[in-house]
């Protein structure tokens, strides 16, 4: 087994991380998770591979690449690195406005994508940007993962139906669906929802069923007995079996500008899936997860799958739950995981060469259905209507748009959300509880106290430039009355206070002195808040002893010298 590492310099261990303390009794645990972790794996990166365009064997690549890389460089002893279906029909959606799927030319731009992803998502780890992956907020995330969802279903519906893909926006798309439904195919029906109906019937019993590879193999051999591929359903086809050569991708340096944009909304949402997947698997409960690290192990799986001629890769919070459920203990299961499906493709790439198309379009139907969180969204639409209508918002965005432009207006509503939430931000006036210390919000619902000529208020927000005016016309209608004598800032909600904010402090405290009023601050917590106070000068116009550690201490020192 593991045993936790306590001490600081865990956190700097260079390589390997997840094998620090790792015992031989580990071994069959890591073994178990490995092969399971297989047997999830194997479908589910070829379907995958299959969504945005490339050869099966190529989202084998990009798992190996990604296991390998994280394994070396992350921290998490339990999360899964390799292609993903969430970023899959983003760079997808992305790369098709510079080449044609499938060709040369696409690949090259894949890879290179790959790259830059990497880099982004090394250095954002390396300076400590774990902030990031907080730019998208919980409706805002489910929103953009409805939208993917969409996405996904109607890419894979023709596989489904037996049909010739239609072109055009998604819209239009599913308009030419609903056209020729009637003309679906039969087997490649029965097939994709067959293969649907064992997944999902597998994940209900135990996730860690392999339900997808089961519904694969069964499919294939029914191909195979039925003769299938002659009755028009199409399959994989052979895989070439040969193992990629290391090498950069050739393309000239004016695409790999074009190639940036993209490849910064990738590794945002890169950043985003890991840390809530490094937090929702810890590899220790009692600490908390190295996000930072996490990402420059993501981004070592994106660089290594560049160089290999692969895509971006992710992290996947459901195949890294199955290696947390089945007991693996380090990245030894991702490594095991990664061997055998490197030994597949060496010696048994013949053996998936009559998958039907219409089976991995199934697979990839169960993961869009499992990405659509219903749950979530009906309990935000009876809690907040207004963060209901940012999902609604969000999902048109990523279905309407082009999908790369979706999901940059995605960020943007969420970056708006958190602007606007923090614009909303308003003096909040205190009382005494009756009998005791304790100054509290004023609520109707609680009687409090309050005493001749002293106003106690708070502001629970940053103090920022988006709220300083705001601050500064309610402190101005706390003034206008003309008993007060002392004025309370309740600082104990205020984390951060920047150079718009700390002049119309400044400024406050200024008006307050020339009338004649008292001014203090009480807990005054935040270290930020603090460090502000210095660096602004505003202990050059407020006394140091006019900063107290409770607002009952600032009343009973100001308000008799006041009044």
């Amino acid at each position: 087994m593991i045993r936790p590492a306590s001490d600081a310099n865990t956190r700097h261990w260079p390589l390997l991380r997840s094998l620090q303390g790792w015992r031989l009794s580990a071994l069959p645990a890591d073994l178990v998770a490995g092969l399971t972790l297989t047997a999830i794996a194997i479908p589910e990166q070829m379907a995958t591979a299959k969504l945005g365009g490339f050869a099966p064997e190529i989202g084998f690549f990009a798992f190996i690449a990604g296991s390998l890389g994280f394994a070396l460089f992350g921290a998490n002893r339990f999360l899964s690195c390799g292609a993903d279906s969430t970023i899959t029909p983003i760079f997808a959606g992305g790369l098709a406005l510079l080449a044609t799927s499938g060709t040369p030319d696409y690949s090259a731009l894949a890879a290179a994508l790959a790259l830059l992803v990497g880099v982004m998502l090394a250095c954002a780890g390396t300076f400590k940007l774990g902030g990031i992956a907080n730019l998208l907020s919980v409706p805002v995330t489910i929103g953009f993962l409805a939208g993917i969802a969409i996405h996904i279903i109607v890419s894979q519906l023709p596989g489904v139906l037996g049909i010739a893909s239609p072109g055009g926006p998604t819209v239009a798309r599913i308009a030419t669906l609903a056209r020729h439904v009637a003309e679906a195919n039969p087997y490649t029906l029965m097939i994709g929802f067959g293969v649907l109906a064992i997944v999902a019937l597998s994940e209900t019993i135990s996730a860690r069923i392999p339900g997808a590879l089961i519904a694969l193999v069964a499919a294939t051999l029914l191909g195979i007995s039925a003769g299938l591929e002659t009755k028009g359903v199409p399959v994989v086809g052979a895989l070439s079996g040969t193992l990629p050569t290391p090498q950069l991708p050739d393309i000239a340096p004016e695409r790999w500008v074009k190639l940036v944009p993209l490849a910064f909304l990738i590794a945002i949402i890169v950043m985003m899936q890991s840390a809530a997947t490094s937090r929702g698997f810890p590899s220790n409960p009692d600490q908390p997860a190295d996000i930072d690290r996490d990402f420059v192990g993501a981004g070592a799986g994106s660089l290594l799958a560049g160089i290999i001629g692969a895509f971006p890769v992710n992290a996947s919070p459901p195949r890294t739950g199955i290696v947390a459920e089945t007991g693996g203990q380090s990245q030894l299961s991702s490594l095991v995981a990664a061997a055998l499906v490197l030994a597949l493709i060496s010696f048994g790439a013949g053996l998936l060469k009559h998958v039907p198309e219409a089976a991995l379009a199934g697979v990839l139907l169960f993961v869009a259905l499992r990405i659509i969180r219903l749950a979530q969204i009906v309990r935000i639409y009876r809690q907040s209507k207004g963060e209901f209508l940012l999902i609604i918002a969000t999902a048109a965005a990523i279905i309407l748009l082009p999908i790369e432009q979706g999901v940059a207006l995605g960020i943007a509503l969420s970056l708006l959300h958190g602007i606007w939430s923090t614009t909303r931000a308003h003096l909040v006036p205190f009382e005494r509880v009756p009998d005791t210390t304790i100054w509290w919000p004023a609520h109707p619902s609680i009687k409090g106290e309050s005493s001749a000529g002293v106003a106690v208020v708070g502001f629970q927000a940053p103090l920022s430039f988006l709220n300083a005016t705001t601050f500064r016309a309610d402190i101005q209608g706390v003034l206008q009355d003309s008993r007060l004598r002392l004025l309370v800032l309740e600082a104990n909600s205020i984390p951060e206070i920047d150079f718009t904010a700390a002049q119309a402090l400044l400024d406050i405290i200024k008006i307050c002195r020339e009338r004649g009023i008292s001014f203090a601050v009480a807990r005054l917590e935040s270290l930020r808040a603090q460090e502000a106070f210095e660096r602004f000068g505003l202990y050059e116009v407020l006394p140091r002893e006019h900063v107290f550690h409770s607002v009952h201490e600032a009343v009973r020192k100001l308000a008799p010298a006041a009044g």
